[in-house]
């Protein structure tokens, strides 16, 4: 028996590596670092008050905003972004794996666990850029939005499989739940694993850092012959897969003292990454940053509170319900993803970035009604608990879109600024921010007011950002761009093919 040589299946790619480190990764919160799962094992295994889990993730949400910029930077400037993800990855496991061991029961040792939580945020703020650089640094600009969509995709689905497995672990555990994080480390292990077959010639640090919109790596080849064709070209005319000699390392000026015009030597006109200063007066990127915050400060309570709604006083299956909030969502968000990743460069951003944005105020009329009628009852009936729990399917849709979104915008906003990973830290720190300024918002507006009032006041806030970014946002897609993206699209279909033909006819010939 013989055969032939068999070619290396394209699913072995850095493409398709990069969407398993997602699938594993899960979300920045509710996959690898199992956030919220940690709030429900304190309370309920520990006998911590929601004052006190309050206190320590609102220590890690701020922890992330003071680290999310400085970590966008980091990733700008180093050539060794899979070292900082993978490095990233495993010390937010032994963090939450340490929180879970040693958490004592009402909080005997909470100043210890909120140097934890310090620490694990921090640590998490590298996780966003990390990603992403090395997304645009496999596939370039023009590669993002079907990449993105697939990443989102993945990190959606991982995240429902994490939460599944925990929340299954901790009710057949219950109220002993802490086994529930043993799925933290077997996570980490498939990031590192994937992250580690990522060669270095994988990466185009110059695209990873938004310098040009082509990424010129062995995966991308073909794309890049086809583009040729196609004469995809930048503003200056240069074929955008053309080398070009660039200062490709950030430098550590923040903007002041710069020389333009008249005044700039022939060096200076090369392409080189904008100075963070420069970044920074960018009106567009000021605007997003704001719309970004906003949102955040209005969602980012409104799943815990769903969950809360559903969970209080119903032990372990209360604990089965929370983790059906976190499932259903990232189930739909799935969906969302990918609607995302297929039209949103054909259509533009601002079209699908406005449905994400809108579907929250409308997912808080429907809870505040929900609310008003579990209010009016002795007895919460199965078909009112289905019902809020069905909302959920609502943040799938705003919190989905707003995932993928935030980052392809960020990255049209960032194109050509050599300062990606640091806007996308801007813009993920403004995120961050939110979500811990929301969470003390909704708990006491739910402690104060109730959960109804609560519902009704977020819906009130969330229309600020959705009526700001119709109004006050640009469409971030070029037209160019949007063309490009077309093409594009075309060129890594024929590629596809012809990868799936050749393989077809190398398959091995059995004698």
């Amino acid at each position: 028996m013989s055969s032939e040589t068999i070619s290396e299946s394209p699913k072995t790619n850095a493409r398709f590596l990069l969407g398993l480190v997602a699938l594993f990764l899960g979300e920045l919160r509710d996959g690898l670092t199992m956030i919220n799962m940690q709030s429900a094992f304190l309370i309920v295994s520990k006998q911590y008050t929601e004052k006190q889990a309050g206190i320590l993730f609102f220590v890690f949400g701020m922890s992330q905003f003071l680290f999310q910029t400085p970590a966008g930077y980091i990733m700008d400037y180093t050539d060794r972004k899979v070292f900082w993800l993978g490095m990233a990855s495993v010390v937010t496991t032994l963090l939450t794996l340490l929180t879970a061991t040693t958490a004592q029961e009402y909080g005997a040792n909470l100043g210890f666990m909120v140097f934890l939580k310090f620490l694990q945020g921090g640590v998490t703020a590298l996780i966003p850029p990390g990603l992403n650089s090395i997304t645009q640094g496999i596939v370039g600009s023009v590669g993002m939005t079907r990449q993105v969509s697939n990443n989102e995709m993945r990190n959606h689905f991982g995240t429902a499989i994490i939460v599944l497995t925990g929340s299954l672990i901790a009710f057949f555990t219950y109220p002993d739940i802490g086994t529930l994080f043993i799925v933290s480390p077997i996570a980490c292990a498939g990031v590192v694993f994937f992250l580690m077959k990522i060669r270095p010639e994988d990466i185009d640090h110059d695209a990873a850092r938004g310098l040009k919109m082509t990424s010129d790596t062995p995966d991308n080849s073909k794309s890049v012959a086809s583009a040729q064709q196609y004469n995809l070209t930048e503003d200056n005319g240069v074929p955008s897969a053309s080398p070009a000699v660039l200062e490709n390392h950030p430098s550590f000026n923040v903007g002041f003292g710069q020389k333009d015009g008249a005044n700039a030597t022939a060096s200076d006109m090369e392409p080189h990454a904008a100075s963070p200063f420069a970044v920074l007066r960018d009106t567009t990127l000021l605007t997003f940053i704001i719309i970004v915050f906003l949102f955040h400060t209005s969602n980012g309570t409104v799943l815990p509170l769903v969950m809360q709604t559903l969970a209080i006083g119903e032990g372990r299956t209360g604990i089965l319900m929370s983790g059906l909030c976190i499932i259903v969502a990232q189930t739909f968000m799935v969906g969302s993803a990918k609607i995302c990743g297929e039209f949103s460069g054909k259509w533009g951003r601002k079209s699908l970035f406005l449905i994400g944005l809108f579907s929250v105020p409308v997912r808080c009329l429907i809870l505040f009604v929900l609310t008003g009628i579990k209010n009016a009852q002795d007895e919460t009936s199965v078909i009112l608990q289905v019902l809020i729990l069905s909302t959920q399917i609502l943040d799938g849709v705003g919190a989905g879109v707003f995932g993928t979104m935030y980052i392809l915008v960020t990255s049209d906003i960032s194109g050509g600024t050599g300062r990606f990973s640091l806007t996308l830290g801007l813009t993920t720190a403004a995120m961050s921010i939110g979500g811990t300024v929301s969470g003390y918002l909704g708990q006491a507006l739910a402690q104060d007011m109730g959960y109804q009032k609560a519902f009704m006041i977020l819906g009130f806030l969330s229309l600020i950002p959705a009526v700001a970014y119709l109004v006050f946002m640009p469409e971030t897609l070029s037209s160019e761009e949007k063309q490009t993206n077309m093409q594009m699209t075309t060129i890594e279909e024929a590629a596809e093919n012809e990868e799936t033909s050749e393989t077809k006819t190398s398959q091995p010939t059995i004698v």
